[in-house]
């Protein structure tokens, strides 16, 4: 007798093999094929630069760091130009004061050029017959000094200009009673100072209270100094010297007349830039 034939089971259509089956079992036939996806697999974002709650707080202290340089340097702007500005105004102060000093430095030591002898005192010298003032010396150079203790002789008396002992006669006492080394006394011709000679002794010799009054007047002024002289000019009594200057006058002069005389060649030349060093001592 024939064997019949086992009929195959129809399964449903488009289903692949390994797949679940009707009946809940799995058709072990053939193996699952892995899914497949058309889609590339995702990747990981790289981290932004500064981002998330870390790059916000180094973006913050950055930040910060940046606005305290700013600051420091404008600070620092402002310091430079304040310490300019001090030192501007330090450098005026300086320059003003520097001017002011050497103004009154010229001021007080500026020797004033000889003044005109007052017509007083050209009366009075008129009235007691005495000569014009005399300028001695073609050319009166100053700084011509001795040595220590040089002699020295002078072709006129009283000497105006000429060499001359190294140190000047001290400006006190102004009033001598005997006669002063020529050559100290031609020193302190150099420094503008005046000089009132007179004759003490002889036919010529200047009346005791003529003396009295000049020697009043001399111990009054600075720069004038008074003493006898024992070699002036025959007929001269009285003779008044600056530097490269002189006045003579004879015995008949009355203090009156003698005092304005003097009192106006002091005035003209004592202390004036008529003598080399006028403002030495």
């Amino acid at each position: 007798m024939a064997k019949k034939r086992r009929r195959q089971r129809n399964r449903p259509h488009g289903q692949a093999p390994g797949t679940v089956r009707a009946s809940g079992r799995p058709d072990e036939s053939r193996g699952d094929p892995e899914p497949r996806s058309d889609a590339e697999p995702s990747r990981p974002r790289a981290a932004r630069p500064g981002g998330g709650a870390r790059g916000q707080a180094d973006a913050g202290a950055r930040s910060r760091a940046e606005k305290k340089e700013i600051a420091r340097r404008q600070r620092e702007d402002v310091r430079k130009i304040v310490r300019r500005r001090r030192a501007v105004r330090r450098a005026l102060q300086v320059g003003v004061l520097s001017a002011v000093a050497v103004g009154a430095v010229w001021f007080f030591t500026r020797a004033q050029a000889p003044a005109d002898i007052p017509q007083s005192a050209i009366r009075a010298a008129e009235a007691a017959s005495c000569g014009d003032v005399q300028t001695p010396a073609a050319s009166a150079p100053g700084g011509e000094h001795l040595a220590q203790g040089e002699p020295f002789t002078y072709d006129q008396h009283p000497a105006t200009s000429g060499s001359h002992a190294p140190a000047p006669l001290p400006s006190d006492p102004r009033v001598y009673t005997e006669p002063v080394v020529e050559t100290a006394a031609v020193h302190n011709l150099e420094h503008a100072y005046v000089l009132i000679y007179y004759s003490a002794d002889g036919p010529d010799a200047l009346p005791i209270d003529v003396v009295d009054e000049l020697a009043t007047l001399a111990a009054s002024e600075d720069k004038v100094i008074m003493a006898p002289h024992a070699s002036l000019e025959e007929g001269t009594s009285l003779a008044l010297a600056a530097w490269n200057k002189l006045w003579e006058c004879p015995a008949g002069v009355t203090g009156d007349q003698a005092r304005t005389i003097a009192s106006g060649f002091i005035e003209a030349f004592r202390g004036s830039s008529n003598a080399p060093e006028p403002n030495a001592g």
